[in-house]
């Protein structure tokens, strides 16, 4: 079924196109966008159950004009023309004398703004407008309460369900674009102890849509508390470079923090990437495609339009293991020369655009798990992502991975060690991935910062791959 449109920001249109009307006489460039996003957070614990409003509920506009020096910008949730009018002729003049007083001329020149029309409403099984907060809660409580006691050693379980709608108008004097879409994100955790030890497992689900989520939830607890329980019995795994297989969600991680950041291209322009001096270079090996876009794949960071206003796309970073092209923003893509590539992205109406990650991913290939298993004379499945670090200036890495399952003579043992951090250089890395199943399976129940801050929505995944990696 289709969403409904944000009554809100479309009662605003008019207004937010007489104040284009106006400032287009006076600058370069003019553009609005618009943002109207709701949703509800709900929490089904051991100890504890909630109802909280989405971390990412908003509703605002940001204007941006362009003059000959650059940018200047202004937020704003009070929709007066007269008054939005003087306010960013205001910014733009302090900006201008503050620039041409610093000697600074960052943009050749102003944003394109070819002509395009685009009116998306998304589609949900369950629309937000229709779920019965307290029918919603209900069910994550008898799926709490069937599983709780089903493994002695599960202490405490604790299910998250959140359904977030995302409404936004973006207008310029030749673009007309407006988008609603939701996700659907849960999380399942089970601690678990055996009087000494105490152990976490954790599950993370997400989808474009709606509430339908609950059935994988309930479809995937029994699972995570045995997991959970099984992780009492992990050993240390003893550091080593060890033959590797990686389940989706951890080549995702890998996607995202070996190969993303890196090509996040904001951070060419101040010579802050490795990627930089790749482009056109070979930098996996020849199983390896990545993809990272708004619409090479359905997931949370899906969407007709950036918040810049350029069209979703679909860019194919690494190409048979050449690096072919980094994500953009619109400024960073004007200073580069290039194209912008549908990754300008906000963490809210109140903050700057970067050049951000949508969902990131590797290409599913022709071998499967039991091959890579087979071929394998030592060596670990990992499973599960705890977290990631780059550094993309020097292209090091850290995945954690939540646990690993030993591998001796092309069959699993039954031992696990946990946690397992895989660390190394990012081109040694991906250059000795060697096989790649079929099936791309992603997962867009995070979140990613900018360095420390400017959270956003994006999604990872991939298939299991086979690699080389070094184990800690």
């Amino acid at each position: 079924m289709k969403l409904q449109a944000s009554s809100y920001l479309l009662a605003q249109k008019d207004k937010l196109k007489e104040i284009i009307a106006i400032l287009a006489k006076e600058f370069a460039y003019v553009s609005i966008l618009g943002t109207d996003v709701d949703g509800k957070m709900y929490v089904v614990s051991t100890t504890k159950s909630a109802i909280e409003p989405s971390m990412d509920q908003e509703r605002g506009f940001v204007l941006r004009v362009f003059q000959d020096t650059g940018v200047s910008e202004y937020s704003f949730n009070v929709v007066d023309v007269s008054y939005v009018v003087d306010r960013v002729r205001e910014i733009a003049k302090k900006d201008r004398e503050r620039f041409r007083a610093k000697g600074i001329l960052p943009y050749a020149k102003a944003p394109s703004d070819e002509p395009a029309t685009v009116y998306h409403l998304g589609e949900a099984k369950c629309l937000p407008q229709n779920d019965d907060p307290g029918e919603i809660l209900a069910r994550l409580q008898a799926i709490h309460d069937a599983n709780i006691g089903t493994c002695e050693e599960v202490s405490f379980l604790q299910l998250t369900h959140s359904v977030t709608q995302i409404n936004k108008i973006f207008l310029s004097p030749h673009r007309d674009l407006y988008q609603s879409y939701a996700y659907a994100n849960a999380t399942i955790v089970a601690l678990a102890t055996d009087g000494e030890k105490r152990k976490i497992e954790y599950k993370g689900l997400s989808l474009l849509g709606g509430s339908e989520l609950l059935d994988e939830v309930e479809a995937n607890v029994p699972g995570v508390c045995a997991r959970a329980v099984e992780l009492l019995s992990a050993e240390r795994v003893e550091p080593g470079e060890y033959d590797i297989v990686c389940e989706p969600d951890f080549t995702g991680l890998i996607a995202h923090e070996a190969f993303g950041h890196g090509t996040e291209m904001d951070m060419f322009v101040k010579h802050r990437a490795k990627g930089e001096e790749y482009l056109n270079k070979r930098v996996a090996s020849d199983v390896v495609v990545m993809h990272d876009g708004a619409s090479a794949i359905e997931e949370v960071s899906s969407y007709a339009f950036d918040d810049e206003g350029n069209l979703a796309n679909d860019t194919v970073i690494i190409d048979h293991g050449i690096f072919k092209r980094g994500m953009c923003d619109t400024l960073s893509a004007i200073q580069l020369g290039v194209e912008p590539t549908g990754n300008g992205k906000r963490e809210s109406y109140k903050r700057k655009a970067y050049t951000r990650m949508t969902n990131t991913f590797f290409e599913g290939g022709t071998d499967s798990l039991e091959e890579m298993i087979a071929s394998i004379s030592h060596g670990y499945l990992l499973e599960g992502m705890h977290s990631g670090m780059e550094d993309p200036k020097n292209w090091g890495i850290q995945c954690v991975a939540a646990k690993a399952r030993e591998i001796q003579d092309g069959k699993l043992t039954g031992k696990i060690v946990s946690p397992v951090y895989l660390t190394g250089y990012v081109p040694d890395l991906l250059e000795s991935i060697s096989m790649v199943s079929p099936k791309v399976e992603m997962s867009g129940t995070g979140y990613c910062g900018k360095g420390w801050k400017e959270w956003v929505k994006t999604s990872t995944g991939g298939a299991y791959i086979k690699a080389r990696g070094k184990l800690s």
